[in-house]
């Protein structure tokens, strides 16, 4: 099963207001922006999301109120993932899945599952799921490796497990997936500063952080690279590195809210746990913003 989700995609943020709820309105400008500037598929409730610190009803209501934005222009991919399987399954049987065209499942975080667990795990969610399924490998946050043998194992056993999201930061093990994987299985970087390396080893774009402030940038480099123009795509990446490494200083989505607040998309709320930047990093984005 090839997957649509080639490409730029956005992890995208969910903005807040100064009362810590939902602002909606920053949240369609957000949609529209990254659209208009060219990306090709939307993620909502990613990590980038803070869906952590959401309910399920405030999940439900910027899921329902993404979709009605988005319209159909761009494909739309779902994370939905969890540490007890058995709770995934539920959740995804009770998910309404019109407008979503794939979900995004994180490797169990906390309870350090090997990696039967993980297969197992996986396969329960492949056997059910209504939609292609996208694997999500970010040990720095789930303490727990998808090894390239594993994901190779779930690519060629369910044929609608489609992708994987690599953020292990592993170039061997990530070139091995992309050696071994079925035809059609699609790898795709986790990580905005490997994205372009990758897309030159047979990667097909990025789950991307950075492009809820860049979508123009993020997807012009995409394409160049896809195409293998490699000059020009290299070109882009050094120009957004400083901006990469610094939304990325304190946290995510801590430095990116506070880049999209200095283009006047959203307002710079985090939930706790997390905190908006520091003045020391608003001061930087602003000094790299001004070019000075």
């Amino acid at each position: 099963m090839k997957t649509i989700f080639t490409g730029t995609g956005v992890a995208m943020i969910t903005p807040f207001d100064q009362n810590n709820n939902i602002d909606f309105v920053s949240l369609k400008k957000t949609i529209n922006f990254i659209i208009e500037n060219g990306v090709d598929y939307i993620l909502l409730m990613g990590t980038t999301s803070e869906a952590a610190c959401m309910t399920d009803t405030e999940k439900k209501q910027v899921v329902e109120t993404a979709i009605k934005e988005i319209r159909g222009k761009v494909p739309v991919m779902y994370g939905l993932g969890g540490n007890n399987t058995a709770e995934v399954l539920s959740r995804i049987k009770s998910t309404d899945f019109n407008g979503i065209d794939g979900i995004l499942t994180v490797s169990p975080y906390y309870n350090k599952p090997n990696q039967e667990g993980l297969y197992r795990h996986f396969a329960e969610i492949a056997k059910i799921s209504p939609v292609p399924v996208i694997l999500y490998n970010v040990p720095g946050r789930t303490s727990v490796n998808i090894t390239p043998e594993t994901t190779l194992r779930l690519a060629h056993d369910f044929k609608n497990i489609v992708a994987t999201k690599e953020a292990s930061g592993s170039m061997d093990g990530i070139m091995k997936i992309i050696k071994d994987k079925p035809n059609g299985f699609t790898v795709i970087s986790g990580d905005d500063g490997l994205t372009v390396p990758l897309i030159s080893v047979g990667a097909e774009g990025i789950i991307s952080v950075a492009a809820n402030a860049f979508p123009k940038e993020c997807s012009d480099m995409v394409r160049f690279a896809m195409n293998g123009d490699f000059t020009n795509a290299s070109k882009i990446h050094y120009k957004l590195l400083d901006a990469v490494n610094l939304m990325f200083a304190e946290g995510n989505p801590t430095g990116v809210k506070a880049f999209m607040s200095e283009l006047g998309i959203i307002q710079n709320y985090l939930r706790l746990p997390l905190v908006p930047a520091s003045k020391d990093l608003v001061a930087k984005i602003k000094s790299l913003n001004s070019g000075s």
